[in-house]
């Protein structure tokens, strides 16, 4: 069996509980970053990218008991299933995949995997209820048993050589960052601008998810009974929770979305009888920003060709793969189209790189990848967000802005694979898995991992104290605020 050392076991426990509440301002020297920028990738988990990174909590730390996966009645799988084919019913192995494996975490790009960086995989199964069923009270023990890929859900790739491995060499990573909700993308894009799941009243019935007595999916009577003879059946799993909570993924009210535009309608906007989210009209950390006299902006990649043209919306084929799911500020009624807000604050990602070599980005931005480079298994592979990063932090670094810069790179989720570490204490909502996530700066601290227990929303408290701002309730203020990765001299 494994065993923590002494260094990591405290992390380890660090973890597992909220650590003490900070709700102090930040020093006074952090008005020296004059510019935060947050770049979203996209649904790697850390030990998915960073199995054993010298000084973190990895694989080799992690305790037996949380790699070793069980199945869904709680005994221990005597190997790892295989990866499902889509579709096919009754449930068979998909050829391209090895049909067993050990139970074990395991190397994609080595045999008898042997898939690369750089080619395409499948992508496991990232739902709120499902990542919530495979953290299972923080023992990570039912990854495979919740999933919908088999094994897959264990890989991990070597990262050694990657631009990201060169980030962690050079700047900041912290190592017990979690994403803010449990589950997929949809939601924790939600999380990043308002800490919130959004709610409607008038959630179809159909859309509803329909729970057992524990709170967790109902199974369907013909579902399968373990990992290895198929991927769980559920009665419903659908986008909002049983009170009408957003739990999975919803359109936007206004276009670019993929529900259409009413016929005979205004084109600007989704069809509400294809039951988009409504309009929103809560707090958002850009709304706050904007009250305090912030300058901010999201930069989307593909957003201008997605209003212009509705094949680009999740066009895994061509050369844009825009994603209406992935712009949270596109469902709030601030930003409908027609405001000012809108034109000044939601921007396409081809101004983000002019911005940044003019020296001209306002003082908070998130950039967003489209479906092609933000690392999404499935549509992008490692090696191209991996490279999509690497291009983003050089352009930073050229910037006339970059001396009083803060760049925090994050991914929005864990994709549905594996993690050991269990994330702390929080809420109904999360902090789900763990995510990695590096801090480049000229303040950060040079080749640190820091342990400091974080997750999405830390990056909202830390944009809110920087700036003077209000905290927005869903906030876990008991999380870091990301002061540990800076050092001024």
């Amino acid at each position: 069996m494994v065993r923590l050392t002494a260094t990591f076991a405290l992390g380890f426990a660090l973890a597992t509980a909220a650590a003490d509440a900070d709700d102090t301002p930040l020093p006074s020297d952090f008005d020296r970053i004059k510019t935060v920028v947050v770049v979203y990738a996209e649904n790697r988990s850390f030990v998915h990218l960073l199995p054993n990174r010298s000084g973190t909590f990895g694989i080799p730390q992690a305790p037996e008991s949380s790699i070793v996966q069980l199945d869904r009645d709680g005994s221990v799988l005597p190997s790892l299933p295989p990866v499902w084919k889509e579709g096919a019913e009754p449930p068979a192995p998909d050829p391209a995949y090895p049909a067993t494996m050990p139970n074990r975490p395991f190397d994609i790009a080595a045999p008898p995997y042997n898939l690369p960086a750089d080619v395409l995989t499948v992508t496991p199964v990232h739902r709120f209820y499902q990542n919530r069923m495979q953290i299972n009270g923080g023992r990570n023990d039912m990854f495979v048993a919740w999933t919908d890929v088999g094994s897959l859900a264990m890989g991990h790739y070597p990262t050694a050589g990657t631009w990201l491995d060169k980030l962690v060499n050079e700047f900041t990573l912290a190592d017990f960052f979690f994403m803010g909700a449990y589950g997929g993308s949809n939601l924790n894009h939600f999380w990043l601008i308002c800490a919130c799941s959004p709610h409607w009243e008038d959630a179809p019935g159909r859309d509803r998810s329909v729970l057992d007595e524990a709170g967790n999916l109902k199974l369907a009577p013909d579902s399968p009974k373990s990992a290895l003879e198929g991927p769980p059946r559920f009665i419903n799993d659908g986008a909002y929770t049983p009170d009408g909570h957003v739990a999975n993924t919803v359109q936007p009210p206004y276009q670019p979305s993929a529900v259409p535009p009413p016929i005979g309608g205004d084109q600007r906007l989704a069809d509400p009888g294809y039951h988009p989210l409504p309009p929103q009209t809560g707090e958002t950390i850009g709304s706050l920003l904007s009250a305090k006299g912030v300058d901010w902006a999201w930069y989307a990649e593909g957003w201008d060709v997605a209003l212009v043209d509705r094949g680009s919306i999740y066009n895994t084929l061509g050369a844009v793969n825009f994603q209406p799911h992935h712009q949270p500020f596109n469902y709030y009624a601030a930003y409908a189209p027609g405001t000012e807000a809108r034109e000044r604050h939601l921007r396409d990602m081809k101004h983000f790189w002019t911005d940044a070599a003019a020296g001209t980005l306002p003082a908070v931005v998130f950039v967003k990848p489209d479906g092609n480079s933000n690392q999404h298994p499935g549509e992008s592979t490692m090696a191209a967000g991996d490279l999509m990063m690497a291009t983003i932090v050089s352009t930073l670094r050229r910037s006339p802005q970059w001396d009083e810069m803060a760049v925090i790179i994050t991914h929005d989720e864990n994709g549905g694979f594996w993690d050991p570490a269990p994330p702390p204490e929080g809420d109904a909502w999360g902090p789900g898995s763990r995510v990695p996530t590096v801090i480049a700066s000229p303040f950060a601290k040079k080749g640190h991992v820091d342990h400091t227990p974080y997750d999405t929303t830390s990056i909202l408290q830390f944009i809110s104290k920087r700036f003077d701002l209000p905290m927005l309730p869903g906030i876990r203020q008991q999380l870091g605020d990301l002061r540990d990765a800076f050092v001024f001299e």
